[in-house]
Parts: C-alpha cells; structure tokens; sequence
C-alpha cells in the first residue's frame, strides 16, 4: 500500500495521518482493519517501565595534564572505566559505593540513589560530583581528580541501553510467609498482591509481534529525544512459545536501543529505587509503525482480552519458578485476578498513562514535521535464544 518514503513525504508536507495505538484500535472497532488501513499512515506506540539495562555512555574530555581513567565515582556512583583515557559507562543500576568513595552516608535516602538517579541528574542540567583515580604513563601522567560536570560540560552523553522493551513480561506473585523485595517491587505473602511490568496492547512490540516492520535503524522516541534501535537485546527470546495471534506467552524479543541524552527531557528519564532491591530507571519509549500494508493493522488492532502473561511465583528460590498460569492483560487492568480461588489485587510497575502519554507525543512530533520514519538497515533476528533457554523461557511451566 505504502512505502516508508511516501510517508515521508506526507510528513514534511504535514498531511500524514497518525493515530496512536489506542485510536487505531478503536478505529478498527468501528469501520474495521481494511477501512482503517485506508486512512492512516503511521501508528505510534509507547511504554514508560522501569528499564534497568540502560545506562549512559560519557566521556569527559581530556584534563590538563591528562588523565587514564581506572576508577570513578559519579556522585558516589561506580562508573565503568575500562574504555579509553575519559570514556566512561554509567549503569541505571549501579548503586551508591561509598566505602570506595571515602564518604560518608547520610542516611537511608543516600542509600536508594544510583546510576538511574545520576542520569536523569544530568539530564536535568544539574551538576553532578565526578572522582577519579588514574594510572600513571608517561602520555597520562595525572593520577587523582575531582571536578563537577553538567550535561554542557561534557562532551559526549547518551545512552546506551543493551536490553529494553521486554516484548511481554511476567506477572509477579509471592505464595511464601513472609514479604519479598524484588526487581518488580514488593511482593506481600500468601498471594497479598500481583505485579506486572508491561502496558499490554499498547506496548510496542506487542504491536509488531514478529518484528516484521520494528528493526535495526529504526528511529524511535528515547527519553523524550530521537533515539534508534541499534541491535538486538540481551535476552532476546523470540522463540517464546505463542498464541495464533503471534503474541508470546512470555518474555520473547528484547532491543538494545542508543540515543542523544543531551537532548533528552527529565520527564521521561526518572531514577527510581525497589526497596532491597536496588537502583533502577523509569524511561518512556515510543515507536511509530508505518502502515505499509494491511497486515500491520491487523497486528496493531490486538486486544488486552487477547494477550497474556505468566504468574511466577517468587517464594521458590530458583532459576525456574512454578507458575499459576496465564492471565490476560484485560484481567490484570481490571485490578484484580483469582488465583487459587482466591481474589488477588494487581497493580502495574508501568504507568499507563504516561505510556499513553508517549504514544500521544510522538504521534504529535509526527504530525509536526518534527520526527520522520527511517527505513530498517537489518531485521532482528527471531530465530535465536539466550542460553539457558530455561530461565523464562521454553521449560516454564505452563501446562
């Protein structure tokens, strides 16, 4: 039907029709995929979750006398200096090392800050305290420095995320006695409570289930900035077992996504904490899918009704954890489920509005003439598996 340029050119021209992901659907509720498929041009998705496989690649620019850098704390956050002489590598997740720092905590709130903190800092334009120890050569004879930097006295700064947008995810139960503080928050004994982390049928890749169209180079909104999909992500699963719709049961394909944070807004780069758990980061991410035929909207007009997630129990302590089914997004957006018999609340880790939020402003970047879609240089591959194939993977128990 459409062409990536053509639509293009509908956008510099600012005539392109763009519906978010949850206009479509209801769109096609009423006048039906091959209607729809007529009258838009690009549909756009978004998610705001926690997303702690992403960090910040810096580099700070060279000292005088120079410096090789062999370790550094960036407000008492580890950053990862086995690059060159001033690159560094900020992880979302790294928390706060004082013993190593030489400071002094001042309490519990010092203690729930980390790498995803740090980022959004700078972000923000405030500055932030850098310390780093060097190793003594003769082109890099400095060995100490300490110094602030901001967002505009650094030179280089974005970020590079090697897992993002988990296509689907689990939903977290706790059958055990006592509390259990993990990456999906608190989980209260005896089935207190349920977590789950993706939005469901607005999320993006839910929405392009076999990545037909979402690929290598593709641009995306990152952080409120332009970003792109530049591989594959860590744990990338595609082999996940799924439904005759083509959407897995559970956690399948996985990006890795990179993207200016100098550009980026602190409205959708938030540092957050799980108690006992660690540091981590809130990021909204958002990707347009062109209707180059009437298949895409077909995949986009899914449902919450038709999708579903596994319930893991946490109280095992093992790689492989039994489950109590699948439940469907509907459900879980309802605010309650039955497990057992037993009527259980559910809540998400991802905000559904500010997803809704990101769909909403990439949908307007587009209509703008501000944000242009790029053709794929290379598909993600789905014909792979991480290994151990067991973790969420082929052996969870389902059945």
């Amino acid at each position: 039907m459409r062409t990536i340029a053509e639509i293009n050119d509908k956008i510099n021209q600012k005539y392109a029709v763009v519906w978010t992901v949850e206009e479509l659907k209801a769109r096609v509720a009423e006048i039906g995929v091959a209607e729809a498929a007529k009258q838009v041009d690009v549909i756009t998705t978004g998610t705001f979750e926690p997303m702690e496989s992403t960090g910040a690649i810096i580099n700070l620019g060279h000292t005088d006398p120079p410096i090789k850098i062999r370790s550094c704390w960036i407000d008492g956050v580890l950053a990862y200096s086995g690059f060159g002489a001033v690159d560094l590598f900020l992880g979302a997740a790294q928390g706060v090392d004082y013993p190593s720092t030489g400071e002094v905590s001042d309490g519990e709130e010092s203690k729930e800050r980390g790498g995803g903190h740090v980022i959004e800092d700078l972000i923000a334009g405030k500055p932030v305290q850098l310390r780093a120890i060097g190793q003594a050569t003769d082109c890099y004879p400095r060995t100490t420095f300490e110094t602030t930097i901001t967002r505009d006295t650094i030179n280089q700064f974005y970020l590079y995320n090697p897992r993002n947008l988990y296509q689907n995810f689990i939903v977290g139960v706790n059958g055990g006695d006592r509390a259990l503080f993990t990456y999906l928050g608190t989980l209260q004994p005896r089935l207190g409570n349920a977590v789950y982390s993706n939005p469901g049928a607005i999320a993006p890749l839910l929405n392009d289930p076999d990545l037909e169209i979402i690929g290598i180079g593709t641009r995306i909104f990152l952080g409120g900035g332009i970003g792109y999909v530049a591989w594959e992500g860590t744990q990338h699963f595609p082999l996940q077992k799924r439904l005759p719709n083509r959407t897995p049961i559970g956690p399948a394909a996985t990006l890795a996504l990179i993207g200016d944070a100098k550009q980026m807004d602190r409205r959708w780069v938030r540092g957050c904490y799980f108690k006992n758990y660690g540091a981590s980061i809130m990021l909204g991410v958002g990707i347009p899918i062109p209707v180059l035929h009437e298949e895409v909207v077909a995949k986009c007009a899914v449902q919450d009704k038709d999708l579903v997630a596994p319930v893991v129990d946490f109280s095992i302590p093992r790689r492989v954890r039994p489950t109590f089914g699948l439940v469907s997004y509907a459900q879980l957006k309802s605010g309650r489920m039955t497990i057992e018999g037993k009527s259980v609340r559910v809540a998400p880790l991802a905000s559904i509005y500010l997803s809704r939020q990101v769909a909403l402003e990439l949908k307007q970047w587009i209509e703008e003439g501000k944000f242009t879609l790029t053709e794929r240089v290379a598909s993600i591959p789905m014909d792979r598996a991480f290994l151990p194939q067991d973790r969420w993977g082929a052996t969870i128990a389902l059945e």
